[in-house]
């Protein structure tokens, strides 16, 4: 299918135009358009995202501007914006991802050996966001991109939202020289970072992490005070907001796995101080987005971790709703019922009132739902499928788990 007429844009701009050569297009969303390009300096083969919404265009080059230089984030080579045209976000180009490495791995499933290896990478990836208080809020196979050498890298930071006070300033670093001469200021949050000297970073206990995201959830000035619902249906999302390339025909099973959820008509999640719950992709959902939370932080990565992770074991999805009352039913007659006892707090949800199911007497637990896996890899799985969130176990912690001791 054709992009819309106004992705031919980059066609006609000699500041792109005289740097990369544009080889095809190979992927349209709701808000970019993606095409494979070769820099014309050296011959390297790169993406070129074009992005025709400002909000998603500024919230991916802030995230990797400050992620820069994260070995398993993608790699931002630089950026074009003029105030009237679209973004154009230059990208390294990896043509396959996650959800290809278990769609191809065969009845056999994958080797232990080489799981451990993607959960480490993944966890890195995510890592190198959460250290910089970066939340995703669209994990999934899907944004997990792998290069030839078997190189796995975040991608796709449409949606993610910088969860860090003002007063952070990251101008003076030596990658700010690189950007492109055409690029704009993207907004007084573009160039933030809480962290100077990532790698000599303090591991801070699980209850620290938690105290200190909640204090910026009250302090936070980068919240959606004009957050919209950037997740409409994008067809395969694999190729379309990733870079990436998938020959997967199969619409029942496309629409199946990226069905996101429904936008709020009424824009609630527009109020001034707010994150939205119009984000991410339905399987991968928490439970506390699933009932329309606007108070949320970095823990809604994590449940989406436990998901990608149970995919990896067992190569099926962990909660394949077919709608939203649907996906919250499968979560609970797994994890048993939502109430107080399970996460104190959870009747406080904008929606838990709204939403009642018949109570589960006997939940059958994650055990049954990974069938024939060792107690370690459930284990792991059940650090980060929890309704509580500041339960769930933190990237940092996961990467020193006795799990990944032996790779």
């Amino acid at each position: 299918m054709d992009p819309p007429a106004k992705s031919w844009s980059i066609h006609t701009r000699p500041e792109i135009t005289s740097q990369y050569e544009i080889l095809e297009h190979i992927g349209s969303g709701s808000y970019a358009d993606v095409y494979r390009g070769r820099r014309i300096s050296d011959g390297r083969i790169i993406a070129l995202k074009e992005v025709h919404d400002h909000q998603s265009a500024s919230r991916e080059i802030d995230a990797l501007r400050i992620l820069r230089g994260s070995e398993n984030v993608v790699f931002m080579h630089e950026f074009f914006w003029r105030e009237d045209e679209d973004a154009v976000i230059v990208l390294e180009f990896l043509k396959t991802d996650l959800a290809t490495v278990i769609k191809e791995a065969g009845s056999e499933g994958l080797a232990v050996g080489e799981v451990k290896g993607w959960m480490v990478q993944i966890l890195s990836g995510v890592h190198a966001c959460h250290r910089n208080m970066i939340v995703h809020r669209d994990l999934k196979p899907e944004n997990f991109l792998v290069s030839d050498d078997g190189v796995l890298k975040l991608a796709d930071f449409g949606q993610a939202r910088i969860l860090l006070e003002s007063g952070f300033d990251a101008s003076n670093s030596e990658s700010s020289s690189q950007y492109a001469l055409d690029a704009i200021p993207l907004s007084e949050n573009s160039n933030r970072t809480g962290f100077e000297n990532q790698e000599e970073e303090e591991r801070i206990s699980h209850e620290e992490y938690f105290r200190v995201l909640d204090e910026l959830k009250i302090k936070s000035h980068t919240y959606d005070t004009d957050d919209k619902d950037t997740n409409t249906h994008d067809g395969n999302n694999s190729c379309l907001a990733t870079c990436t390339i998938s020959n997967d025909d199969d619409d029942d099973d496309v629409w199946k796995n990226s069905l996101p959820y429904e936008a709020d008509e009424e824009g609630g999640y527009e109020e001034l101080g707010f994150l939205t719950s119009c984000v991410g992709t339905r399987w991968f959902k928490a439970p506390e987005l699933l009932y329309g939370s606007t108070n949320y932080g970095l823990e809604v990565d994590l449940w989406s971790l436990g998901c990608v992770f149970a995919e990896l074991f067992t190569l099926k999805p962990l909660f394949p709703g077919t709608g939203d009352i649907d996906q919250i039913s499968r979560i609970i007659s797994v994890l048993g019922n939502l109430n107080e006892e399970a996460w104190n707090g959870c009747s406080k949800l904008p929606d838990y009132g709204r939403i009642s199911f018949t109570k589960v007497e006997n939940p059958i637990g994650i055990e049954a739902c990974m069938p024939n896996r060792l107690h370690d890899e459930v284990s792991l799985v059940k650090k980060l499928i929890c309704y509580d969130p500041a339960r769930r176990a933190t990237a940092a912690e996961l990467l020193h788990d006795k799990y990944f001791s032996q790779l």
